[in-house]
């Protein structure tokens, strides 16, 4: 009995679905001195995904789904990343409609959710690792515990074209390509707490992510020192 109570509940919790659409990982990410960084493909569970859905994107995967580009899972940090699918518009020449290809609504359309757990309460400066081909596939937004502040909307990607590139800006009428510094969570508390990231753009591809509390961290000077060795 206590073996078929073991065995149901690993079957419970091991539950990567047909193409990779959703995960149910029960690991609490936990920050240290002010700083957390998490697989994007570690999200425990996924929402709003009638329309538009994250897919974890590694060596195996295959799809009818359109997408602009190939898989670029050989070069992506534990070989996978997640991926808004159906990709339809990727250029300013395609169609863009509304609550279907794009959404300037945070929390509306594919939310990827993460456990994390904080010991230093404080305001948290958000990184993506993200890859981007075009000029419609580099927003997305974030949210804390089900909220969505203004603080976490239009993150922003102009570097880094057809690379990974960690960035932290957010998009504004005034800085198009983004505001650095603008993109932050205020935790006010200690304890359990939520991430979420929601589509903005389809076809948006992501790698890792991380929070840390030092506002003049770049983990793209981190990335360049450790393949420069």
């Amino acid at each position: 009995m206590k073996n078929l109570k073991t065995f149901l509940k690993i079957s419970i919790c091991f539950c990567i679905s047909f193409a990779a659409s959703s995960v149910c990982s029960q690991k609490i990410f936990k920050e240290n001195n002010g700083f957390l960084k998490v697989e994007a493909e570690a999200f425990y569970k996924q929402t709003n995904d009638s329309i538009r859905k994250w897919y974890i994107i590694d060596k195996s995967f295959e799809t009818a789904l359109k997408d602009a580009d190939t898989s670029h899972a050989k070069i992506a940090s534990n070989k996978k990343y997640i991926e808004i699918l159906p990709d339809t518009r990727q250029t300013h020449d395609d169609q863009l409609i509304r609550e279907e290809n794009f959404t300037s609504s945070p929390g509306s359309m594919a939310v990827v959710c993460y456990k994390i757990h904080i010991k230093n309460p404080g305001r948290y400066y958000i990184w993506v690792k993200a890859y981007s081909t075009g000029s419609e596939d580099n927003g997305l937004h974030v949210g804390l515990d089900g909220k969505w502040p203004n603080s976490g909307k239009r993150m922003q990607w102009c570097k880094g074209k057809k690379s990974w590139f960690w960035e932290s800006k957010q998009r504004t009428k005034e800085e198009h390509c983004g505001k650095p510094n603008a993109i932050y969570l205020d935790i006010k508390t200690a304890g359990r707490h939520e991430i979420q990231f929601s589509m903005r753009e389809d076809g948006f591809e992501m790698d890792e992510w991380l929070i840390t509390s030092d506002q003049n961290y770049n983990p793209n000077a981190e990335s360049f020192s450790t393949t420069s060795k």
